[in-house]
C-alpha cells in the first residue's frame, strides 16, 4: 500500500480512506480493467459465416498483439496473473480469471464446431480439448514473455506456434 501511495503522491492514509484493505483496491483496480482475453471476445462477431480457423488465428494474434503493444494491457494483466496470491480477499480475481477463461473456453469450442461442420477442421478434432490447449499455449506463452519481454517477440512468435497448431487440426485438402 505504501508504494501505491508513494506513486499516487498521497499518503496511505488517503488510500485507506478510499479502500478498507488491498482487495478492495485490487477488486476496483479490476473493474476499470480488460484483459486481453477479455478484450478479443469483445471484438467477435457471433455469426456462423465467420471462417473457422481465419477467426481463430485473428483472435488468437490479437491477444498477443494487445499485450505486447498496450503497456496498460499488459500491467494489469501482469498484476493480475503473477503478482497476486488468491487469498480470500483477492478471491474475486480468481473467480473472474476463471469466468474469462469459461467465456474464451465456450467461443473457441463453438468456433472449432463451426470448422468442422463446415470442413475446414478435422472431424476428428476434440473441440474441448483444442481449445483447452489453444488457452494454455496462449496463457503460458504471454506469462513466459513477461519474465522476459525482450527475449522476444510475443507476437512474432506467437504467430508462429499458432500457425503451427493451426495447421496441426486443419482439414485435409482434396488433392
Amino acid at each position: 500500500m505504501q508504494h501505491i501511495a508513494t506513486a499516487a503522491g498521497v499518503t496511505r492514509g488517503a488510500i485507506y480512506w478510499h479502500f478498507d484493505d488491498k482487495g478492495a483496491l485490487f477488486n476496483a483496480m479490476m473493474e476499470r480493467a480488460t484483459l486481453p482475453f477479455e478484450c478479443s471476445l469483445a471484438t467477435q462477431k457471433d455469426d456462423d459465416e465467420v471462417v473457422a480457423l481465419d477467426d481463430l488465428r485473428s483472435m488468437m494474434l490479437d491477444i498477443f498483439r494487445v499485450t505486447e503493444q498496450d503497456p496498460k494491457a499488459r500491467r494489469v494483466f501482469e498484476i493480475a496473473s503473477l503478482k497476486v496470491e488468491f487469498v480470500s480477499e483477492l478471491d474475486a480475481v480468481r473467480v473472474r480469471r476463471s469466468q474469462s477463461k469459461q467465456e474464451w473456453m465456450d467461443f473457441v469450442e463453438k468456433r472449432i464446431r463451426l470448422g468442422i461442420k463446415g470442413g475446414q477442421i478435422r472431424a476428428d478434432v476434440d473441440p474441448h480439448v483444442q481449445a483447452l490447449g489453444l488457452w494454455s499455449l496462449m496463457d503460458g506463452l504471454i506469462r513466459t514473455w513477461m519474465f522476459e519481454p525482450d527475449s522476444f517477440s510475443l507476437l512474432e512468435v506467437g504467430r508462429q506456434v499458432v500457425d503451427t497448431l493451426l495447421d496441426g487440426i486443419r482439414a485435409q485438402r482434396a488433392k
